[in-house]
């Protein structure tokens, strides 16, 4: 068993690799022709660093990163979880009824509509400078694609196989478990993966709107003291958090649905 599995595991690792192979190159690109402009432009440094200028204010700051990281970390998976109670939930609300559709999708597309730059100020003004209205700006931002993919996921349940338990006397309950949840799991996968994107950007713009600490608070610092450097050291480390959190929905979702192709999302 083991013989046969190394072999499979190797080339599936090599078949990654390939897949990252053009995004690598691309990036690596781009951050050389970067810094080769910085050092032959003669541009100032706090105008435009260079990526190893960012690289080794990143390290040399490294403390202070992490202990504004683990503020916004929080935040972000904090909110997150209450985003994928609220869809979840929600989603299973309109589902069951009609009425319920009818009367909160509006809703749900105004909250939407809201800017955050606007709304942001307001929910710290209504629950403080702590925790709570940063998950909440979290929630708000990312529940909404994990809602619309969980709804059509449950449209794309087949009416025949709702028949077939229907017909062995399957409650509707019953139906939802066993036919409509796990059409949609290849729809709230692709909704979870573009909602966690917006997680983290949504936890750094509440602490702009006010924090004690967290990478938005960082960044806000180091652009009032002409830092650009640590601006863009604080953007890559929320960049690199991003990353992780998309990877582990790959994770999550390899181990909740392996049948789920992992390269278009849907059943092979």
């Amino acid at each position: 068993m083991s013989s046969s599995t190394s072999p499979m595991r190797g080339r599936m690792l090599r078949n990654h690799a390939f897949r990252a192979l053009p995004a690598l190159v691309a990036a690596s690109s781009l951050l050389f022709a970067w810094e080769i402009y910085c050092r032959s432009s003669g541009i100032s440094e706090t105008t435009l660093p260079a990526p190893s200028q960012v690289l080794l204010q990143a390290w040399l700051n490294r403390e202070a990163l992490w202990a504004n990281t683990v503020p916004t970390l929080r935040a972000t998976l904090l909110g997150f979880s209450l985003s994928l109670v609220l869809a979840f939930l929600l989603s299973m609300a309109i589902d069951f009824s009609a009425l319920m559709r009818r009367a909160l999708f509006p809703i749900f597309i105004a909250s939407q509509t809201l800017p955050l730059v606007a709304i942001a100020p307001l929910v710290v003004l209504w629950f403080g400078f702590g925790l709570l209205p940063k998950i909440l700006l979290v929630a708000l931002v990312t529940f909404f694609p994990m809602l619309v993919a969980l709804a059509e996921g449950y449209a794309s349940t087949e009416k025949e196989v709702e028949d077939l338990l229907a017909s062995m006397g399957a409650s509707r309950w019953k139906r939802f478990l066993l036919a409509r949840l796990p059409s949609a799991l290849p729809y709230f996968f692709a909704g979870l993966r573009i909602s966690i994107t917006y997680a983290v950007v949504a936890a750094i713009f509440a602490e702009y709107a006010g924090a004690a600490r967290g990478l938005g608070i960082y960044m806000l610092n180091a652009k009032n003291n002409f830092r650009p450097d640590l601006v863009l050291a604080a953007v890559l480390v929320s960049s690199l958090l991003t990353l992780l959190l998309f990877s582990a929905t790959w994770a999550v979702q390899r181990l909740a649905a392996p049948w789920i192709d992992s390269t278009s999302g849907r059943r092979p």
